[in-house]
This record gives C-alpha cells, sequence and structure tokens, in this order.
C-alpha cells in the first residue's frame, strides 16, 4: 500500500460532504468575474470613457493599492483584471484555505482521521485529497470564469489566462495551507496561520503597487501580486505562471516532509498548556463563549477597521471617479441613495462593511455546531448547564460582535473621510448611523444559521449559500437590473440608505422581527433534538 493509497475516495468524500459550500464558492467567485465584465461593459462602453476612467485611477496609489497596477484599462476585459485581480486572488486564497485545513487538520481534531487511518489508507491519503479536492475545485472556478467572460465579449484566450491566474494563486494558498496544518494541533490555529500570511501577502502586495518604484519589488513577494504580473489581457506574461505553480508544488513537498515527521494528532508546534485551574470569570456560559470566540472576533475587528479607514480615505477620490460616468453614478444612486455621491459611495460602504459582518455573525453562531461535532458540548451540557444558555451564549456573541464591527468601523470610515473633508464630527455622525442601521439586517442571516442549527443542524452550509446570495444581490443587482423580487430577497434591500437617505423605523423593526423569530425556531428545535 502506498502512502496515498485511498486519496481518491476521500476526495470524493470531500466533495460530498462540501456539496453546498464549494458550490456557493464556485458561484461567488464566477459571479464576481463575470459580472464585474458585464457592468464594466454597460459602464464604460467606448473608449474614450475608458480613457476618461484609466486616467483618474492611474493617478491614484490608494486604489491600486486596493485592486492592483493598471496595465491596460482600454479594453473591458483589461477593467476586469484589474478589478478582480487582487480581490479575486485574494478569496480564493481564503477558500482553499478553508478547504484544506477542514479536509486534513480538522479532521485529525476531531479524531476522525484515526478511524479512517485504520483502514486501507495510506499515511498521506487525507493531506492528499484536501489538496485534490481544493486545486481541483480551483481549476474549475478558473475555466468556468475564462469561458463565462469570453461570452460576455473579451478576447477567449485571454480570459482563459485570467481565470488560469485565478486558479494557479489560489493553489498557492492551498500550499501554504497544507503547511500550516502540519505545524498546529488544532484547526483554528492552522487557518489562523495561514490566513495571517494571506493578510501578509496582501498586504506586500498593496505596498509595492502603490509606493513608488524604490519598493515595487515588494509585489514579487506576494502569490497574488504574481497573479496580476501575469497581465491578461495586457500583453500575457506567461513565465510567471511558473512562480505560483513552483511554490504551490514546493510548499506541498514541504507539507508533505512535514507530516512523515509527527504523530497522528499532534503538530509540529508545541501546544500551550493551560492553567491549573479556570479563572474566576469563567463560571458562566457567555464567558466560556467570550473566551472561546475572542481570537476571532479581535482579527475581525482589525480588519473592519483598516478597511474602514481605506474606505473613508478614498471617498473623495472615489466621488469624482463617479463623476466620470453617468451609469456608474446610477449604480451607485442605487446603492446608496440619491443625495449626493459622497453621501451614496459612504452609504455603498455601509451597505458592503454590512455584507462583511454577516459573514462574522454567521462564522460565531456555527460555532455552536463546531462545539457539537467536536463533542466539546456534550460534556459542558452534562452539567447545570442548559442547552438555551449555552446556545445564547453563542448567539449573544456573534450579534454583539456583529454590531461591535460595524461601529468600529463607521467610526474610523468617518474619521478617515472627515479629515479629508474638513468635518470629521459631521462625518462621523452620519457614517456612524449608516453602518449602525445594517446591524439588524447581519442579524437576521445569524437567525438562519441559528435556525438551520436548531432544526437541521446538517444543512448549516445553507447559511454561507445564503450570504452568498445577498452578497451577489447586493453587489451585482444593480448593475445587471434584478427584478424587484428578486433585489428584496437580501434583508440588505430593506435597509435605509444612510447618510444621506431618510431614517425609517418600520424596515429596521421588520427586520429585527424577522430575526428574532428564527433565533426562537433555532433555540426551539434545539431544546428537542439529540446531540450530534
Amino acid at each position: 500500500m502506498t502512502g496515498t493509497a485511498g486519496a481518491s475516495i476521500l476526495a470524493r468524500l470531500g466533495a460530498r460532504r462540501d456539496r453546498v459550500l464549494l458550490p456557493a464558492w464556485c458561484y461567488l467567485l464566477i459571479a464576481l468575474a463575470v459580472g464585474t465584465a458585464y457592468t464594466f461593459k454597460g459602464l464604460y462602453p467606448t473608449l474614450a470613457s475608458r480613457l476618461s476612467f484609466a486616467t483618474t485611477i492611474s493617478a491614484n496609489p490608494t486604489l491600486q493599492a486596493l485592486t492592483g497596477p493598471t496595465y491596460d484599462l482600454t479594453t473591458i476585459g483589461g477593467l476586469t483584471a484589474w478589478r478582480i485581480g487582487g480581490l479575486g486572488g485574494a478569496l480564493l486564497g481564503v477558500m482553499n484555505i478553508l478547504v484544506v485545513v477542514r479536509h486534513s487538520r480538522a479532521e485529525e481534531e476531531a479524531g476522525r482521521l484515526e478511524l479512517v487511518g485504520a483502514g486501507a489508507v495510506g499515511r498521506y491519503a487525507p493531506l492528499t485529497a484536501s489538496l485534490l479536492l481544493a486545486t481541483g475545485t480551483d481549476l474549475i472556478i478558473g475555466v468556468v470564469i475564462g469561458a463565462g467572460l469570453a461570452l460576455v465579449g473579451p478576447p477567449v484566450g485571454d480570459s482563459f489566462v485570467l481565470g488560469m491566474a485565478l486558479a494557479v494563486v489560489g493553489a498557492a494558498y492551498a500550499g501554504i495551507a497544507a503547511i500550516a496544518a502540519q505545524l498546529t494541533e488544532t484547526s483554528r490555529g492552522a487557518n489562523g496561520i495561514a490566513l495571517a500570511v494571506l493578510g501578509a501577502t496582501f498586504l506586500l502586495r498593496a505596498i509595492g503597487d502603490s509606493a513608488g518604484p524604490g519598493v515595487r519589488w515588494l509585489s514579487w513577494l506576494s502569490p497574488i501580486g504574481w497573479g496580476q504580473r501575469i497581465r491578461p489581457f495586457a500583453g500575457d506574461e506567461w513565465w510567471v505562471f511558473a512562480l505560483p505553480v513552483g511554490c504551490a508544488a514546493l510548499a506541498c513537498w514541504a507539507a508533505f516532509a512535514l507530516a512523515g515527521r509527527r504523530d497522528l494528532g499532534a503538530g509540529l508546534l508545541p501546544g500551550r498548556p493551560g492553567p491549573a485551574t479556570a479563572a474566576p470569570g469563567l463560571r458562566s456560559t457567555l464567558a466560556l463563549a467570550i473566551r472561546l470566540q475572542r481570537g476571532v472576533l479581535l482579527g475581525w475587528l482589525v480588519a473592519f477597521v483598516v478597511v474602514g479607514g481605506v474606505f473613508g480615505a478614498v471617498a473623495q477620490d472615489m466621488v469624482n471617479i463617479v463623476a466620470t460616468s453617468p451609469q456608474l453614478g446610477r449604480i451607485i444612486a442605487q446603492l446608496g441613495g440619491a443625495t449626493g455621491l459622497g453621501n451614496a459611495f459612504l452609504a455603498a460602504v455601509s451597505g458592503l462593511l454590512g455584507l462583511l459582518s454577516s459573514v462574522y455573525t454567521v462564522q460565531a453562531v456555527l460555532r455552536l455546531r463546531g462545539e457539537e461535532t467536536a463533542q466539546r458540548a456534550e460534556p459542558v451540557l452534562a452539567t447545570g448547564v442548559s442547552r438555551t444558555s449555552f446556545a445564547a451564549a453563542h448567539i449573544t456573541v456573534a450579534a454583539v460582535g456583529g454590531a461591535l464591527l460595524l461601529v468600529a468601523s463607521g467610526v474610523v470610515t468617518g474619521v478617515a473621510y472627515g479629515l479629508r473633508s474638513g468635518d470629521v464630527g459631521g462625518a462621523v455622525g452620519s457614517v456612524l448611523g449608516g453602518a449602525a442601521v445594517q446591524v439588524p439586517a447581519a442579524w437576521v442571516l445569524a437567525g438562519v444559521a441559528v435556525a438551520l442549527f436548531g432544526l437541521r443542524p446538517v444543512l448549516t452550509g445553507v447559511a454561507w449559500a445564503a450570504v452568498v446570495v445577498c452578497f451577489l444581490i447586493g453587489e451585482l443587482g444593480p448593475s445587471l437590473r434584478l427584478p424587484r423580487w428578486a433585489m428584496d430577497i437580501s434583508p440588505f434591500t430593506h435597509v435605509p440608505r444612510l447618510p444621506g437617505g431618510t431614517l425609517t423605523g418600520a424596515p429596521i423593526g421588520w427586520l429585527l422581527g424577522v430575526a428574532v423569530v428564527l433565533v426562537a425556531a433555532g433555540l426551539a428545535g434545539f431544546r428537542r433534538r439529540d446531540i450530534g
């Protein structure tokens, strides 16, 4: 029996388990790429309009830090490659990290790999299967993106180059995740290490693309930067493909080498022993939930503060860009209201941050399912802790944490925008209001996750599909001119558009009511079903 015996069977099993999550990721990334091309085709139909847009973008280093270098913005394909090269590479990196860790370290941590390994399964089969699943998904996404872009209008060859550029960036982060899975004993630790590498490489690319020629070499230290420097629709530098492919191959080789040098269930980095006795503050279920989730919440908080500061700093520049296109102005008005381009853009930013906060709330709620499947919930519930208090503690952390993220990002965005506009106090108040009204919509998606956890725990992955649907409706709905009934599916469509709009209590009240009903249904179901 070889070391990879049974890998193909485990890969098929992983695809079966992720039959909701992986299609959701595929749909998100493909729709983002193809929808972006379709949107640009409507916004800038002529060469003159694209030249005007390119002139504005090329002179703004902050925007290049967000999206990447501008090679050729005179074509729809070039605009699409510029817009999704950095964001698409980062999202694919996140997907690959989560998939590889979920099917390697997380399975090992839960004890399932020990049972699987007792059969005719090789030592390296689980790691091989996770990499096959991740890179196979990358390949599917890349091919479909290429075909979809070609249908929109850009040249077929360059469309597939862009799709494959994104795919190999994802594969590079799959290899990095495979290494991280060998280092720690927990899936949270592995995800944390790999996502930290992703964040650091994104930051290196941002600095290299915006800080001037002297530090441009920093972009060559990032897989995301490599994907952009393949230059789809701007010359196609084929040799750059060797960098992410080589990184993926080297990282996978290192991961297999490390996997052979550790015990099953152990990590190469020693685990930190906890204190002999618990602190007095850990006597409640809420304190335990906070302790378990504080690291994740802190990471999200840092990300929201950074993103809020960046959006606030570029808000005035984006207003100037929007002014160059009447079509883009109409879309921003649909997203953020029609009272001034500045207010409309800030309202659109608040909507985006609201969508991102829902990702955190769903993740925090589904920690309940993770505690249950890892068999850590049962010992807690065997004491005097009720099921309702156990679940309510994690739900409270999710709800309060989501609100905290939006408030913090609203304050930082307002300060950054106020410093540029000369009215810090007014900007903070208006932007903070726009961020705060997004909270009930984020709580609705958290309620969906609670309801699924309590009533049909095997379908908790549908909560992520709901987040993806809301994201696509919010980001692509106006440009694709979806019918009103389709837009109304997303709870964020019903949020008052602030700043600049009118604050009305009825939609907020309805959203809060829906969230409460969903949470109540989930708690009732959890009280009546079997654990596990």
